[in-house]
């Protein structure tokens, strides 16, 4: 395959940035986007230019560490992140923007590589508990209904990629907030921080600069791990409850 590749390029958070045109040749449609990136900057390194930062860690689709704008889609036009998303989905001959992450609260630190501590101190608000530490508890020694299980294991699949973010129009980080609030509220363990959590999460995001969430959707869509619109309902739900209670 031979693509033409718009790339943004930017030094630093204090420069601007424009798209630089590159072409890639030989590309096997069994190659990752990011084994495709690999070639490119290969290619760049042997003519002595510079190559393009990007992110990328386990490449296994768990780390969610590989978050790239693709013509305009979060993570590209599969539901999957990046790392996972290959060359197949693409036809010779295509032209491919790629650009970072496009949040204020996301700045850009070089080229495809955007500041995402955002989303840990969001979770430093309130994404703990306060039962006993030590040795492993017995696994039955805390029974949880089967549908509480599934409900936790299902919001516990946020990867923090920040795709939800990405794809909203507002830059709202709605959905993973709401993520990490019902992955712990619906537990026992959870409990006794229900309250306070929801607040304090939701005050830090606010904090953080993220847009208003006006439940367009969008982030349920990109979302590689299928985290549902419906979080974001529960969330307001806690973050109301707790409210009138004042923690």
């Amino acid at each position: 395959m031979r693509l033409t590749l718009r790339v943004w390029r930017q030094k630093n958070a204090g420069t601007e940035g424009a798209m630089s045109p590159y072409e890639v040749d030989g590309i096997s449609p069994d190659m990752s986007f990011l084994e495709m990136l690999d070639v490119l900057n290969e290619q760049l390194i042997l003519s002595g230019e510079e190559p393009v930062a990007f992110d990328h860690d386990c490449r296994e689709g768990i780390c969610g560490a590989c978050s790239l704008v693709i013509n305009g889609e979060a993570h590209g036009p599969e539901r999957t992140t990046t790392c996972q998303l290959h060359m197949r989905s693409f036809q010779d001959g295509d032209t491919l923007d790629i650009e970072p992450w496009r949040a204020s609260a996301f700045p850009v630190i070089k080229d495809l590589v955007v500041d995402r501590s955002a989303f840990d101190r969001i979770i430093q608000a309130g994404g703990y508990i306060t039962a006993p530490t030590g040795s492993a508890p017995e696994a039955h020694a805390t029974p949880v209904p089967k549908p509480d299980a599934d409900f936790a294991f299902e919001h516990a699949e946020c990867i923090g990629c920040g795709a939800c973010v990405a794809a909203c129009p507002n830059g709202a980080a709605m959905l993973f907030t709401s993520a990490k609030v019902n992955h712990l509220g619906v537990l026992p363990q959870g409990a006794p921080e229900r309250a306070s959590r929801v607040l304090d999460m939701v005050s830090q995001m606010d904090e953080e600069g993220f847009g208003g969430c006006t439940l367009t959707g969008e982030c349920a869509t990109a979302c590689p791990k299928g985290i549902p619109l419906f979080s974001i309902t529960k969330m307001n739900r806690e973050f109301v409850r707790a409210a009138r209670k004042g923690r």
